[in-house]
């Protein structure tokens, strides 16, 4: 597709005041809670949400002439990528005005880590905070949750940058097109669904162990595949019930969106059927057990934790959640190495989970065999096929161009760190976590630990690491490439 040779700032700016007007009015959804602790002395919130909203404000009714304007592709590219930084600058402004983090940097990477669901801290004391800068944390992550399922979803596909109508996975005659027509429909619907699984695991946490604050800050943390918790502990502060619960959840926050959608709106749709859902459901089963018989066995654990801890490590490093309940690093070498694989594959195309995808895995395996079978067979055509539909050679080239670019940036991101003067092991689990959006990994960056000892420069590194992995490197990417200016 060809790129329009000028960028049309106004309406650029005109996009971003909207989402600033959006973040804003959720700024202003925790007034409520800022009250309910703090009485009316606290102001961190409701001055971040009155500059918000005017900033938004401003660039609205500035660029007003540009209303109803079409979106470019070359203007699409800039506004995905220019998004999160925008919300992120405001979304830093609460941790700042309350004197919650030391510099700008800091608030920074912590809202940048919440929008972009990663779940990166550089608080190691959460429980430290008032309860409203932890509500607005957790719901950083709500926001940028939804963003990027509708990001991925509804917009890509029209800007040429995704194959999201591969992803969507066809089956009885079921097409991408059918979805809906519109974008804001699947946007809305999409939305509807989002909100119900987190108002539903809200009300099953409640009925548990948690208040009605954290059963919230939780949900909104689970549904994102986000991690930011209220606790210290994380999940190890709740109880068994609440644990099983939380691991449900995210595994339903690791499906394909368009998946669930199609369930509901057709009865003919069978999400069991979905090679993708399939994957996920047998790495959760099979690599749990093995963790878990492992755990019985060799470290002398009892089987009802060990089944407990297995799983729920194995779908929060599987669908990039972060969540913890145990400090997995003093398990086997073995086991947390394995958790740090499940982080690069993370959950399916079109849900809030970061990683390769687990759509693209299944994309190279196939296709892996195939070569196999190209040269005994050259002569033969052999295309990839998922879910009985043929995929393009085109599609395919892009995906596997997609995993060596994010295998490559993983491998520049350790050699900087490591160079920075940072441990091997936190280099590695530093860079893997950020270019994840998982948060925890390995290190110093393990269960129980946070981001607070890095240097300024490799949390910028880290930054755009998170931002690189949340809007799947290319969008990005393609903005600092000397084709997209001239």
């Amino acid at each position: 597709m060809a790129l329009e040779r000028k960028i049309n700032l106004p309406l650029i700016f005109r996009t971003e005041g909207f989402l600033l007007l959006i973040e804003g009015l959720f700024m202003l959804l925790v007034i409520p809670v800022t009250y309910l602790y703090h009485g009316v002395n606290a102001y961190s919130i409701p001055f971040s949400a009155l500059i918000t909203l005017m900033t938004g404000f401003i660039l609205v009714f500035a660029t007003r002439g540009r209303k109803g304007e079409t979106i470019r592709p070359r203007d699409g590219m800039i506004i995905v990528s220019l998004s999160w930084v925008v919300l992120s600058v405001f979304g830093g402004m609460p941790y700042l005005m309350g004197n919650y983090v030391p510099n700008f940097t800091d608030a920074f990477f912590e809202a940048l880590s919440g929008f972009t669901t990663t779940g990166a801290s550089i608080i190691p004391d959460v429980e430290s905070l008032p309860k409203d800068i932890l509500f607005w944390r957790c719901m950083t992550q709500w926001i940028g949750g939804i963003a990027i399922v509708v990001f991925t979803v509804a917009i890509l596909p029209f800007l040429g940058m995704s194959g999201m109508q591969l992803f969507v996975s066809e089956m009885n005659g079921i097409t991408y097109d059918k979805l809906h027509p519109r974008i804001m429909h699947t946007a809305k619907r999409i939305w509807a669904i989002y909100l119900i699984l987190t108002i539903l695991e809200v009300v099953l946490l409640n009925l548990g162990d948690m208040d009605l604050y954290d059963s919230i800050c939780h949900s909104m943390s689970t549904i994102s595949t986000g991690g930011f918790s209220t606790r210290n502990l994380n999940m190890a502060a709740f109880s068994n019930y609440s644990q099983v619960v939380v691991t449900v959840f995210m595994v339903l926050a690791a499906c394909n969106f368009c998946l669930l959608l199609l369930s509901v709106t057709w009865k003919s749709f069978n999400i069991l059927r979905n090679h993708e859902f399939q994957i996920l459901v047998q790495y959760v089963l099979v690599i749990g057990i093995s963790i878990a018989l492992t755990l019985i066995f060799i470290e002398k654990k009892s089987a009802g934790s060990s089944f407990r801890m297995a799983f729920f490590s194995v779908v929060s490093s599987l669908t990039t959640t972060g969540f913890y309940v145990t400090d997995y690093l003093r398990w086997p070498v073995y086991l947390w190495v394995t958790l740090l694989l499940l982080m690069f594959i993370g959950g399916c195309s079109g849900s809030t989970s970061g990683g390769v995808k687990i759509i693209r895995h299944l994309m190279f395996l196939k296709n892996a065999l195939l070569e196999l079978k190209r040269i005994v067979h050259p002569n033969a055509v052999m295309p990839v096929n998922i879910n009985r539909k043929s995929v393009s050679s085109n599609v395919v080239y892009k995906n596997l161009t997609f995993i060596f670019v994010f295998v490559m940036i993983f491998v520049i991101g350790v050699l900087a760190l490591y160079g920075m003067g940072i441990d091997f092991d936190t280099a590695i689990g530093a860079s893997s976590a950020a270019i994840c959006n998982t948060g925890t990994s390995i290190g110093r960056v393990g269960p129980f630990g946070s981001y607070a000892f890095l240097p300024h420069i490799a949390k910028w590194l880290l930054s755009l690491f998170m931002l690189l992995g949340r809007v799947e490197l290319f969008p990005l990417i393609i903005i600092f490439t000397r084709n997209f200016w001239r």
